[in-house]
């Protein structure tokens, strides 16, 4: 039986523009799988209307699910029950994986097994179509808690959080994404992160489409908690779990 890397992928009605890109993207890397490998495409609605999940091809590798809208860390969070790969890897719903950026994680995951996740470097794809590298980008290697703590400390959190792909046993450990309604990409990896140490994959994982309709370049999206109220619980609950002592394993 194949060994399975799952992708989960939030969309929401009204957001699906440039999911059939992604598909195309995911289904290339699913081709390019080492042997022994195969690839599970968890794409969750945030709502329950289908419309988004109507656009995408009916393929057995394909799971589609909605639930009551709650947000995207509720909706990443809501298609793990549906995950069977030993590994889950994040992807939103307008992005797009680089070639190889599948096998590259596999290989980060198989290399240290004593790693509970991995993350890769990104590139920004301005409107254009020109790509441009993450500032603050470091280099191949270990990452540990106190490196990306005290970059989120600074403001200058050096990773793309939406690359993370990590073991299932400790996403699920960690609970998930938290039910946030913003940066919970970040609150997930310094989770992780509190519990296990990872490893940095300099070569790109992704293209992070910068886009006019994105939900991040909404003005109401600087409304939809208070800044400083979420830099401290994502950062309480991660020096709470990490207080425990407790190593994932």
């Amino acid at each position: 039986m194949n060994r399975v890397i799952s992708v989960v992928t939030p969309v929401y009605d009204g957001g699906a523009t440039y999911l059939l890109e992604t598909y195309e993207s995911v289904r290339e890397e699913r081709e390019r799988l080492p042997d022994g490998w195969d690839l599970q495409w968890l794409v969750q609605e945030d709502g329950t209307t289908g419309k988004p999940l109507g656009r995408l091809p009916a393929e057995p590798w394909i799971s589609p699910g909605t639930a009551g809208k709650g947000g995207a860390a509720v909706a990443r969070t809501m298609a793990l029950p549906r995950a069977t790969g030993e590994l889950v890897r994040t992807l939103d719903a307008d992005d797009l994986l680089t070639p190889g950026a599948l096998v590259r994680d596999i290989a980060a995951m198989e290399s240290h097994p004593e790693m509970g996740w991995c993350i890769s470097a990104g590139l920004d794809l301005l409107p254009d179509g020109s790509t441009k590298p993450g500032p603050y980008d470091p280099p191949e290697g270990p990452l540990t808690y106190k490196t990306l703590l005290a970059a989120y400390d600074d403001d200058h959190f050096p990773v793309v959080a939406a690359h993370l792909t990590a073991r299932t046993p400790l996403l699920l450990a960690v609970g998930g994404w938290p039910a946030l309604p913003a940066w919970e990409t970040i609150a997930a990896v310094l989770l992780c992160a509190a519990v296990s140490d990872g490893w940095m994959i300099a070569a790109p994982g992704g293209f992070y489409r910068k886009h006019p309709a994105q939900t991040t370049a909404q003005a109401a999206y600087a409304d939809v908690a208070d800044a400083s109220e979420l830099r401290t619980i994502v950062r309480a609950q991660a020096e709470a779990l990490h207080a425990t002592g407790w190593r994932w394993s």
